[in-house]
């Protein structure tokens, strides 16, 4: 029997010690954060443990005396990582509180948060799934696709739900607790800013893959069988979803290192919040311990989605006997598209022909009128202009950092024994460290956020890459071709990049608002561009303090973020290969690298020449 060989020990052990080799490098990094950041360890210290102090050479020199700084960078990360083999990680810099108790119990509220937030978008994907799915499977209006109000969940800033619903939820109505964590009750609204937005990306990328898997043959036959709609559902999910777990595991260890931003706002102790406060303070223990917590964590998450994913596909995937993986099925008269990026464009132009820079003190937070059709900020800008004028550079940087997140995704996603160590621990880094990494070693400044979101964004990419992959490989049609001795270089050209690169393509595509939001996000955390810069992470920072007084000022980036979101959907849903690379169905006998068998001419028959 022809099958995907299993892995040997030796090389299980191998994928072990490179996942070791990887979590410790990122560690000794993060360590070297104040040298690389060139900054003096000493006076951050001082300054976090009280703002007040004055830092005299004498209160520096006993701080370093205090903390061995003298010894150097190699000398304390060598001494950390001795201590840590014996269950000890030290002291933290700033309160002088063990290191261990404090990440443990910040780990455990992320946890309980996560925990929420992932029922809040399993229950979000179901609801975005629940029409295309039961009536593709009652084989009605042509397996529909979802449609674009998932995409404006998908593009709302987090950060801005949390806002919004502490504000309102919290605050005004008094419905549910907006600050603290101190029982099931306050888990609520976070778990929705994180959920939400989370829930509507994956029922996204479970839509996309539904109306492949409802046209394939198994569902034509079931349905003339008389099967139930709810039956064939059911085996239409088994189709989809192992693809799409090693994504879910990413999306564990995003809702927990991820949520910095929600857990500021609201107040909660978690780990993400504590990560960066021990980055910001460069408390180096705390920031190793908690950086250390999130690489186990990303493993254990992707090692169980991955595991998850071959229980579901069972020993056809050993075996190569995978049914084919679901082909797109070609869309029909899109015209959701042109709707939204005509509106994006029109919002942009108009924009473009006003100052951004201008100031009116005599119309401070105006309301939207037609001198300005999207109100005023703080200082008496225009905000349409502010919105227009940034949106040229952050989609700019939106769709380069998206192209070079899918090339790198698809060419890792081809060798997942290498990739899969590497996707969970850089999935391990939440944007926030990443941005604080980036600006510590090439400094600050505009280009310092694309640069994190780049050193990140690749990895769910190349998750979905390696897993479309792995199934296709075990599929029969892959077996039936080699069988036939088509080499390696065909099969990959012609058979398993046709497979693979659109629905990675479709999915970068998904993905990139949320490529626009973790910019807005680091330049709402004042990681990217400086005022008076109208980026448009700055613009919602700058406004959100006065989202209760003037809504306008907040909804009206957010409103465009959502258009884009709903534009990068539904134009996903079009994306096909050309026909002329497509490797399926294109006669691929004809090939001078594929044998062609011989027929063996019939008994009392004479063979004749071709």
């Amino acid at each position: 029997m022809t099958g995907v060989p299993t892995a040997r020990p030796a090389s299980a052990a191998l994928t072990a010690l490179w996942r070791l080799t990887l979590a410790g490098l990122l560690v000794c990094l993060v360590g070297l954060l104040p040298w690389l950041s060139r900054t003096d360890p000493a006076l951050t210290v001082l300054k976090a443990r009280s703002a007040e102090r004055d830092p005299t050479p004498e209160a520096l020199a006993a701080v370093r005396d205090q903390l061995g700084l003298d010894a150097g960078p190699f000398r304390l990360l060598g001494d950390w990582l001795g201590a840590l083999a014996q269950g000890d990680a030290g002291h933290s810099w700033i309160s002088g509180s063990a290191v261990l108790p404090a990440v443990g119990q910040a780990l455990g509220v992320s946890l309980l948060l996560m925990a929420g937030a992932m029922a809040v978008a399993l229950g979000t994907a179901a609801a975005v799934c629940a029409r295309p799915l039961w009536l593709g499977a009652r084989r009605r209006l042509g397996s529909p696709r979802a449609g674009g109000t998932a995409a404006m969940f998908a593009a709302l800033p987090e950060f801005l739900t949390a806002s919004v619903l502490a504000t309102v939820v919290g605050v005004q109505l008094g419905w549910l607790p907006a600050l603290g964590w101190y029982g099931p009750r306050w888990m609520v609204l976070p778990s929705l800013a994180l959920g939400l937005p989370a829930g509507a990306l994956l029922g996204r990328l479970l839509a996309d893959a539904l109306p492949g898997v409802l046209a394939q043959p198994w569902a034509s036959a079931a349905a003339a069988r008389g099967l139930s709609g709810s039956r064939v559902a059911r085996q239409a999910l088994r189709h989809c979803v192992p693809g799409l777990l090693p994504n879910l595991g990413l999306f564990v260890t995003g809702l927990t290192g991820g949520a910095v931003a929600v857990e500021q706002i609201f107040d909660i102790p978690g780990l993400g919040r504590l990560t960066l406060e021990a980055a910001t303070a460069q408390d180096l223990p705390v920031l190793q311990a908690g950086t250390l917590a999130l690489v186990l964590l990303a493993g254990v998450a992707g090692g169980l989605g991955r595991a998850a994913a071959r229980l579901l596909l069972g020993p056809a995937l050993r075996d190569g006997a995978v049914q084919s993986p679901p082909r797109p099925v070609p869309p029909g008269r899109r015209t959701a598209p042109l709707v939204y990026g005509a509106l994006l464009v029109a919002v942009v132009a108009f924009g473009l022909a006003r100052d951004p820079l201008g100031l009116d003190t005599a119309a401070r937070l105006a309301a939207p009128s037609w001198e300005h059709p999207f109100g005023t900020d703080a200082l008496g800008r225009d905000v349409l202009a502010r919105v227009a004028h940034g949106a040229l550079g952050t989609l700019a940087v939106a769709l380069a950092v998206s192209a070079a997140a899918l090339v790198a995704g698809v060419l890792l996603g081809l060798v997942p024994r290498v990739s899969g160590a590497v996707v969970d621990t850089v999935n391990a880094v939440p944007p926030v460290l990443a941005g604080l990494l980036v600006a510590g070693i090439a400094g600050s400044g505009p280009a310092t956020p694309a640069l994190a979101v780049a050193a990140v964004a690749w990895a769910p990419l190349a998750a979905h890459a390696a897993a479309l992959l792995e199934r296709e490989r075990a599929a029969t049609h892959i077996t039936a071709t080699r069988a036939l001795g088509a080499s390696e270089a065909y099969v990959l050209r012609r058979e398993l990049l046709p497979a693979v690169v659109p629905p990675v393509l479709r999915h970068a595509l998904l993905r990139l608002p949320g490529v626009a939001l973790a910019l807005a996000a680091l330049g709402f955390l004042g990681l990217g561009a400086q005022p008076p810069s109208p980026e448009w992470g700055l613009l919602l920072a700058e406004n959100l303090p006065y989202a209760e007084r003037a809504p306008w000022s907040v909804l009206a980036p957010a409103a465009v973020l959502a258009l884009l979101g709903a534009l990068a959907v539904t134009a996903a849903g079009g994306v096909r290969l050309p026909r002329s690379v497509r490797g399926r169905g294109r006669g691929w006998r004809a090939r001078t690298d594929v044998p062609t068998p011989r027929r063996r001419p019939e008994p009392g028959h004479h063979a004749t020449k071709e």
